[in-house]
């Protein structure tokens, strides 16, 4: 089973009480397509990244930033294209989307795949059954052409849902996930989206860079195949993963105010696109609030926001610091850290989730050439 945390919605929907879902409408992207603007204005829009990397070796895909909570995009699937939102999850590994043979609610609200719309749709008889932190899908494995920030990714295998049990994925403003961590833990072992660009030769180099902004703002992607400059003018610290799995490594310790709280013999990480807070072990998390002046439950008072200390994760013998106005969410003049428990087992130990919280602080690159992860900070 593999372990997708999407922890935002959960924190979210404990203090807003339940949410009326998003109307599904037709994205920015395909009213400009189906009327042949879409390219005049990409080039319009310089601040729009996919206008900077509009084409197929260097390609951008805009995020939409929901409340600092997800960061989704859109592709599309078949011929003629059908669109879907997607959370681009550098903590799984396959692909799937909703289907016209779902019969759950989740199901009812977000778009659907039609294979019988899509005249390159290749059925298989291969199920597919995935449990995330929170939510799970089942379905059957087709193939069809993915396209993915202008890259069409040709005889792609992917997911169509026939069962999304429960209600979390009802809630969700996106359709589905767009796995980006190793095959290792692709279910069904179907081969990844990014493999398939690396194996196509269908981007510059083997690596792809996000960037998540911050407050709601606009500006957050994913640019497959390329680095941007504009964002490493701080330098870029590479760190070896541990593990080819999850994007996996190793960190020294994690201190506040100059003493290690936690992490105190090493310990095992997962740098987690789909994860909206820092998922931190149960045997960690009582130390680290305390350290903080939190309550048991993460509460903090707000009057205290500004004099709180950065919470330092040494990796591979550098501080990256998360700063208390990443880590305190604000709602209603009530704050609480954005540091959530959980224990998720493996053979060296229990991880820890470096989710959005952590990754709005930094250019991320997951390079797949060489295994590594590139941090940069941001200004």
């Amino acid at each position: 089973m593999k372990l997708l945390l999407l922890l935002g919605l959960v924190a979210l929907a404990q203090c807003l009480g339940p949410r009326v879902p998003l109307r599904r409408g037709k994205s920015l992207r395909q009213v400009l397509k189906e009327h042949g603007l879409l390219e005049r204005y990409l080039k319009q829009h310089p601040y729009n990244p996919a206008s900077k990397y509009y084409h197929a070796s260097v390609s951008a895909e805009p995020l939409q930033n929901y409340m600092d909570n997800e960061y989704f995009g859109t592709i599309s699937i078949g011929t003629p294209p059908q669109e879907f939102t997607v959370i681009f999850d550098t903590g799984s590994s396959n692909l799937w989307v909703p289907s016209v043979y779902c019969s759950s609610l989740a199901c009812s609200n977000h778009n659907r795949f039609n294979p019988a719309d899509s005249s390159t749709f290749v059925s298989t008889n291969e199920s597919v059954s995935i449990a995330y932190g929170t939510g799970s899908m089942t379905g059957i494995l087709g193939y069809d052409t993915v396209t993915v920030a202008a890259i069409d990714v040709l005889n792609q295998i992917f997911g169509l849902a026939e069962t999304e049990p429960g209600d979390f994925f009802y809630y969700s403003p996106f359709d589905g996930i767009l796995g980006l961590a190793f095959p290792s833990i692709s279910s069904s072992g179907a081969t990844p989206v990014f493999d398939n660009m690396m194996s196509e030769g269908l981007v510059a180099k083997d690596l792809f860079s996000v960037y998540l902004s911050r407050d709601g703002s606009k500006g957050s992607f994913v640019l497959f195949g390329g680095i941007d400059p504009s964002y490493t003018t701080n330098g870029i610290t590479w760190i070896p993963l541990s593990a080819e799995t999850y994007w996996q490594i190793s960190m020294d310790s994690v201190s506040v105010s100059g003493e290690t709280v936690a992490c105190l013999y090493g310990c095992q990480a997962i740098v987690d696109t789909g994860t909206s807070l820092l998922a931190v072990p149960n045997s960690a998390l009582g130390n680290l609030l305390s350290a903080l002046g939190a309550s048991s439950n993460g509460a903090i008072s707000c009057s205290a926001v500004n004099m709180l200390p950065d919470v330092v994760f040494q990796i591979n013998g550098n501080a990256f610091s998360v700063p208390p106005s990443a880590y305190v969410i604000e709602m209603d003049g009530s704050c609480i850290l954005a540091f959530q428990g959980m224990n998720i087992p493996t053979e060296s130990g229990e991880l820890w989730i470096l989710g959005d919280v952590f990754i709005r602080e930094y250019y991320v690159i997951f390079n797949r050439a060489n295994n590594m992860v590139g941090l940069s900070p941001l200004p």
